[in-house]
């Protein structure tokens, strides 16, 4: 599966998905691109989008999600934390869905 992660992810996250094509906002070169339009660029590149921004369901219409996009919702952004989430973050990739919304917790 081809993923993005958000900018408000660590980029060594990546490494924790080895089985998939990652890459970053920043590496995409666009960093600083508000939530709507990056998500419209993302969805002519991957199948989904990972963040942590928790505040994105409400600023987004979710049914109009033109990507899957995935919430992880960790004590803090910080590696360690999010590596937690990672047999979750795995099993709702086998059956994901696009244009869908998913918030992933321990």
């Amino acid at each position: 599966m081809r993923l993005l992660l958000d900018e408000s992810l660590p980029r060594r996250f990546r490494h924790s998905l080895s089985d998939h094509t990652v890459r970053t906002v920043v590496d995409m070169g666009w960093a600083g691109v508000k939530n709507g339009k990056l998500l419209a660029l993302a969805a002519n590149e991957f199948d989904a989008f990972l963040t942590v921004d928790k505040n994105l369901p409400y600023q987004q219409n979710l049914t109009s999600l033109p990507i899957a996009v995935l919430v992880l919702d960790a004590v803090s952004n910080e590696l360690s934390e999010l590596l937690l989430l990672v047999p979750a973050l795995e099993r709702e990739l086998t059956s994901l869905k696009p244009r869908t919304y998913v918030h992933i917790v321990k």
